[in-house]
């Protein structure tokens, strides 16, 4: 499989063809990067390949904001541009969470926030035991969505195991409460690496780090 280089920009408009969601607008700003990385650098899936069962896997935790997604989506050819004009319609692909039965290439339907670090986890499990050691599972989640317990519960199942699966947290300093001495803090027997959200060559060489261990990568955005 391989990955195509395009600017940035072009994603900016596919991204302001999005509306009707604005509340969740800096949601999507702050994750279009990592997102891009993800699918024109890193993961090896693409449109032809998205039913491949040895396929990366790529889980929006964070899935109460999807504009980002579905724009990374289109920009690849996973589904079509025009659909971007249309979000949330009555008979409309695009809702305001993904759906993964009408959307290509999405694997879980999210939303509900602290449900995808357990699904990813389940995921790696699930491909480990079928014996696909070259795939990985991804998951991107918000900073805030750490405060629901069950996903202190996957992360020290992951580590325990040494499931191969990164965690992509953003950091835009939203979360409520905070935490003590950093996010990477709540991932004990984690490798972990910090990153600029916007630089796209530190964001790749975090994500292509312990690709048979589990890995954090938590991209930091500032708030504009």
């Amino acid at each position: 499989m391989t990955a195509t280089s395009a600017p940035i920009n072009p994603l900016h408009t596919l991204l302001s063809r999005i509306t009707g969601d604005a509340k969740h607008a800096p949601s999507a700003h702050s994750t279009l990067d990592v997102l891009w990385v993800l699918y024109d650098r890193v993961l090896r899936i693409s449109p032809e390949t998205v039913d491949e069962p040895d396929r990366d896997r790529f889980l929006l935790s964070k899935g109460h904001g999807p504009a980002a997604y579905y724009a990374v989506l289109a920009a690849k050819g996973f589904i079509p541009e025009e659909w971007l004009d249309d979000l949330g319609s009555w008979d409309s692909p695009l809702g305001h969470h993904p759906d993964r039965v009408l959307i290509p290439g999405v694997e879980v339907g999210t939303g509900s926030l602290g449900h995808g670090l357990g699904l990813a986890v389940g995921t790696a499990l699930g491909l480990r035991a079928q014996g696909f050691d070259r795939t990985r599972t991804f998951v991107l989640v918000g900073d805030a969505e750490l405060d629901e317990g069950s996903n202190h519960e996957a992360i020290a199942y992951a580590a325990a195991v040494q499931l191969p699966m990164t965690v992509i947290v953003i950091d835009n300093q939203s979360s409520t409460h905070g935490w003590a001495g950093g996010i990477h803090t709540r991932f004990p027997g984690w490798s972990f690496d910090g990153v600029n959200g916007r630089d796209h060559d530190a964001i790749e060489t975090a994500l292509r780090k312990h690709e048979k261990t589990p890995h954090l990568v938590v991209a930091t955005v500032e708030q504009k």
